[in-house]
């Protein structure tokens, strides 16, 4: 019997079109008209919440204050949208000037934030050990750095309570929910990163010459498009996300709430965060990553870096790599960042 020739597996197709170049794919064309252009199409991809100015009151509430050694930790409540709330940690270190630097800080798919200062999640008392340097508001901490510690949608404390679930971490429930009332998860994230930046416009101690975002996996998604979009980002820090689409999300399983519709044809993820040039950028990568391959990781920097000459800026553009897995490398990193912060 002969053996079929036929293109039955739908990766026969999807793999033949993702070997187009994307029309959007930055090919040393004037930056600030493809810029433009390319910005438009991922917000529209996004689909973020309408806000707008008629954005929700924060409604913002101190649930407990704790003082640290390496400062004091708030835990707050704040309103993102209309029947949405959101939960962080806001860590101040010891000794801090009338303005200094912040940072968002996003945990991946994990417990939650409550790794990001150190604790147990259910009531916050108990230390644990975070493995990874995942413990981010505390890194931020020692090195003088405020951080705001955002939940995010279906991790953590905000993880689905009400349906029964189809994975572990409720992202695949979120997503499809969001996809079918023409949102996605991503953008819904993203937004909560931009009331959060509303949150810090109540502060009076907020350097806005210096506020950044970082995250690990998951976090480091949503801290390339919210580095890429949001304008008063101002520094950005993803960790074992960035790579290329076509190597990472599209040829080994990730969860859904990876995917945007519809951007792939648009663009590669260094035209993505090469909306955020000249913005200072460390990306972080671990040598053995099996999910977000270093080899691809490389080749999308390349590309990054190329946008980053374009805009006068390739020094404010570095990668590091950790010697190890799919985790942040807190040392390397800052090492980047903070010459970048001063």
């Amino acid at each position: 019997m002969a053996k079929s020739t036929a293109n039955l597996s739908p990766s026969d197709c999807h793999y033949a079109l993702m070997k187009q170049t994307p029309k959007m794919h930055y090919k040393n064309q004037n930056l600030k008209t493809w810029r433009q252009a390319l910005l438009k199409d991922v917000k529209e991809r996004l689909a973020m919440p309408k806000g707008g100015v008629t954005k929700v009151p924060l409604r913002v509430k101190s649930l407990w204050k704790r003082g640290h050694e390496y400062g004091s930790i708030e835990k707050i409540q704040f309103t993102s949208e209309k029947n949405v709330d959101v939960l962080a940690f806001v860590c101040l270190p010891k000794n801090y000037s009338t303005k200094i630097p912040w940072f968002v800080c996003l945990q991946g798919h994990s417990t939650g934030a409550h790794n990001s200062i150190g604790v147990d999640r259910e009531n916050n008392r108990k230390k644990i050990n975070v493995e990874g340097d995942r413990d981010f508001g505390l890194h931020c901490m020692k090195r003088g750095i405020a951080a705001l510690c955002i939940e995010q949608r279906s991790f953590g404390e905000r993880r689905e309570r009400k349906q029964k679930l189809a994975s572990h971490h409720g992202c695949h429930d979120a997503t499809m929910h969001a996809l079918m009332l023409g949102r996605t998860l991503m953008g819904e994230r993203v937004f909560d990163v931009d009331r959060g930046l509303d949150y810090l416009k109540t502060r009076k101690d907020v350097d806005w010459k210096r506020v950044g975002v970082m995250g690990n996996s998951g976090g480091g998604t949503i801290s390339t498009f919210a580095g890429a979009v949001l304008p008063r980002i101002t520094h950005v820090m993803p960790s074992c996300y960035f790579c290329t689409f076509k190597d990472s999300i599209m040829s080994i399983y990730h969860c859904a709430d990876n995917y945007l519709p519809g951007l792939m044809p648009i663009a590669e993820m260094s035209d993505v965060l090469g909306l955020a040039a000249p913005k200072p950028c460390v990306v972080v990568a671990g040598k053995t990553d099996n999910i977000f391959p270093i080899d691809a990781t490389r080749k999308a920097f390349r590309h990054l870096k190329t946008i980053y000459k374009k805009a006068g800026a390739d020094k404010q553009c570095k990668l590091v790599v950790g010697n190890g897995g799919h985790r942040f490398y807190a040392d390397i990193a800052w090492d980047a960042m903070l010459p970048m912060l001063e």
